[in-house]
């Protein structure tokens, strides 16, 4: 049976945000999530230029990709977050905020790593997630 649990290491510098320094697992297998957009069932663009419903739909895609897994939040080790604008920062931490905590079951969440970017697979995106997660 997998084991997935997340720390800071004592020494560290506190986290800037809603993650954990560390993501760890124990054992099972790694598997790695691909950078899910705010795409919707037929293809399209969801919510073009609405970071809000993007970050929705993306996160939605990434809970259908660790569904089909028979995976859940609690599996993540891992975020990698793209934004194409800094000024959308204070949006995800704030959607973060309001969603982390029942997905994640509590006040511990995994590392994540934010990149601001010039630009995703299409212009009308705004933000991409991929994941690490650990499985049976």
């Amino acid at each position: 049976m997998v084991k997935v649990w997340y720390e800071n290491p004592e020494g560290a510098a506190p986290a800037q945000g809603l993650y954990s320094h560390v993501g760890c697992i124990e054992g099972g297998r790694t598997v790695y999530l691909a950078g899910q957009l705010s795409v919707g069932a037929a293809g399209e663009v969801v919510g073009a230029g609405d970071f809000d419903a993007q970050f929705h739909r993306v996160f939605a895609n990434l809970h259908d990709v660790l569904a089909g897994l028979g995976l859940d939040w609690r599996a993540v080790i891992k975020f990698t977050t793209y934004l194409v604008h800094s000024q959308d920062i204070p949006h995800f931490m704030r959607l973060r905020a309001e969603h982390f905590p029942g997905w994640f079951g509590g006040d511990v969440f995994p590392p994540n790593t934010l990149l601001i970017v010039d630009r995703l697979v299409k212009e009308d995106f705004v933000l991409e997630v991929e994941a690490i997660a650990g499985a049976d």
